[in-house]
């Protein structure tokens, strides 16, 4: 159960960048709306990691909450904000992939 919940907690932490890079977009109160959505995704990330490493190792949980994080983030910023989709920003998006497989394999 704590690994789904490590999970959510990476998409939340990819759900407070998306606001961070909607809030630079935005003015007037738009902006100030996606900045509460950042605060509101920070606060619940952090809630569930704190939660997921109670019975997760430490090292293991961060680093994998950080990488779904990155991966997620760097996804939403190729589809969302329309930044480049080179080659080896994909390559080293799959060996993060890789690695976070890897830590939850050797983990368990």
């Amino acid at each position: 159960m704590n690994w789904i919940i490590l999970i959510i907690a990476g998409l939340f932490e990819v759900a407070f960048a998306f606001c961070l890079g909607k809030a630079k977009e935005s003015t007037g109160n738009e902006m100030y709306f996606w900045y509460s959505g950042f605060l509101v995704a920070l606060f619940v990330s952090m809630t569930l990691l704190i939660k997921a490493t109670q019975t997760l190792p430490l090292g293991t949980a961060y680093a994998i909450w950080t990488g779904i994080g990155a991966v997620g983030t760097v996804l939403v910023g190729i589809l969302v904000f329309k930044e480049p989709a080179s080659f080896l920003r994909i390559f080293f998006i799959t060996t993060l992939i890789a690695s976070i497989v890897g830590l939850k394999y050797v983990s368990s």
